[in-house]
C-alpha cells in the first residue's frame, strides 16, 4: 500500500482528472481519505463515480449523488458497469471537467482510483470494451498501475486499489468487510455477519423478513444469523446451529444483491456517526489530559518532598 501511494502521488502531477470509483452502498466509507489529499495538493477535479448502484437503494444513493455534487471540485455519478449506457457517459463527463485538455497537443490524462474490489478494473474494460485489466471477486487482484489510451486524445491510468493505513471508525472497517473490500483472510465473518444484521434489521427488516422469514421483531443480529442456520438447516455435528456457514450465507446474499437493493450508510447517518466519533475522541482526549495533568502534580509534589 505504501509503494502504491508513492506511486500514485508521482503520477498525480502529470494528470489532469481524477476518477475515484466507489461502492455506492457505501460511499463515504469506501472513499479513500489518501486520494483527496493527494488531488487536492495538485488541485485536480474528482469524478466520482458510485458504482454498483444496481445493488444500492435509490434513494440513498439520489441523497449521496446531492452530497457529493455540492463538494467543490467534484461531480457524482451514479452508475453500473452492467450497462453499457452509463459506462457511455464517462468520457463525456470527463472532458467537461477538463476542457481545456483532450486535443492532440494536449492529451486529457484521467487517473482512475479507488479501494479494492469496488470494480474499478470492470469499468476500465468496459470503458475500453475489451479486456485489459485482471477482474476478480476477491479484492486486490490489481497489483500495479498501468497506462491505456481510450482514444488517441485520452490516456487512463488504472492504479491498484489502495486501503488507508488504519481505519479510524470501527463500524467503516465493518461495512468494507461486509461489502467485501477487504479480503475474507483478514476478517472474522461471524462477527461481520451480525454486525451486518444489526444494521439490516434497523433499516431494511421487510427484507430480511421476505428473504428467510425472520421475525425482526422478536430477534436480534445474533437471532437473525441463527435463523438464516434454522431455515437453511445448517447444522455442525452434536446439532448445534453451523453460526458460520449461516454468516457465510448472508454475507453472500448482501453482496450479490439477491437480498434486495441496500445501502450501509446516507449522508445524515454518516454526519451522525462522524459527530459520534468527535465525541468519542474529545472524551479520550480530555481523559488523556487529565490523566497527565494528575500526574504532573504528583511528580511536583514529590520534589517538594524531597
Amino acid at each position: 500500500m505504501n509503494a502504491a501511494r508513492k506511486k500514485a502521488a508521482e503520477t498525480m502531477e502529470n494528470t489532469d482528472l481524477v476518477i475515484e470509483v466507489v461502492d455506492a452502498r457505501l460511499p463515504a466509507a469506501s472513499c479513500n481519505p489518501m486520494v483527496d489529499e493527494l488531488r487536492l495538493f495538485r488541485q485536480r477535479p474528482c469524478l466520482k463515480i458510485l458504482n454498483k448502484t444496481d445493488l444500492a437503494d435509490p434513494a440513498a444513493t439520489a441523497a449521496w449523488v446531492a452530497y457529493f455534487n455540492a463538494q467543490e471540485g467534484v461531480t457524482a455519478y451514479a452508475m453500473t458497469t452492467k450497462k453499457p449506457g452509463d459506462v457511455a457517459r464517462i468520457p463525456e463527463l470527463a472532458k467537461s471537467l477538463a476542457p481545456h485538455r483532450g486535443v492532440p497537443t494536449k492529451p486529457l490524462r484521467i487517473m482512475i482510483m479507488g479501494i479494492p474490489n469496488v470494480g474499478k478494473s470492470t469499468l476500465m474494460n468496459a470503458l475500453l470494451k475489451k479486456r485489459v485489466a485482471k477482474v476478480g471477486d476477491e479484492p486486490a487482484v490489481t497489483k500495479m498501475q498501468q497506462k491505456l489510451y481510450l482514444d488517441k486524445n485520452t490516456i487512463l491510468v488504472d492504479t491498484p486499489g489502495m486501503l488507508w493505513p488504519k481505519i479510524a471508525i470501527p463500524s467503516d472497517g465493518l461495512m468494507l468487510a461486509a461489502s467485501h473490500a477487504i479480503g475474507s483472510n483478514a476478517l472474522i465473518e461471524e462477527e461481520v455477519a451480525v454486525f451486518l444484521a444489526e444494521e439490516l434489521l434497523k433499516r431494511y427488516p421487510d427484507l430480511l423478513a421476505a428473504r428467510y422469514g425472520t421475525k425482526v421483531d422478536e430477534v436480534d443480529a445474533i437471532g437473525v444469523v441463527e435463523g438464516i442456520a434454522a431455515k437453511r438447516g445448517f447444522r455442525i455435528k452434536g446439532g448445534d446451529y453451523d453460526f458460520e456457514k449461516a454468516s457465510h450465507t448472508l454475507l453472500l446474499d448482501y453482496r450479490s444483491g439477491i437480498l434486495g437493493r441496500i445501502s450501509l450508510e446516507t449522508p445524515d447517518t454518516r454526519a451522525a456517526l462522524l459527530a459520534q466519533h468527535a465525541a468519542e475522541m474529545a472524551e479520550k482526549a480530555a481523559k488523556a489530559a487529565e490523566i497527565a495533568a494528575e500526574k504532573a502534580r504528583n511528580a511536583a509534589r514529590g520534589k517538594r518532598g524531597t
